[in-house]
């Protein structure tokens, strides 16, 4: 299980991946790197939001985890 160090470093890695493709794709569809960046930069933070949020309830969730990943967990809070 990853540390939240880890977590968050590879959230924000993930986010700047998913910025520099969504502002070429919005700039494709609007010919404006302006309003593709604007999507791009909305979009990564509710996509950063989302990806935490959604890494930390299945945190809490045990099904599939072996005993000692649930007790490793560094998202128990």
């Amino acid at each position: 299980m990853d540390t939240t160090k880890r977590l968050i470093t590879k959230s924000i890695t993930w986010q700047l991946a998913g910025l520099i493709s969504m502002t070429v794709i919005g700039f494709l569809f609007t010919s404006s790197f302006t309003a593709g960046g604007g999507i791009a930069i909305a979009g990564s933070i509710v996509g950063f939001l989302s990806y935490f949020f959604h890494e930390i309830v299945w945190s809490k969730i045990q099904w599939g985890r072996s005993d000692t990943e649930r007790l490793h967990s560094p998202l128990n809070f």
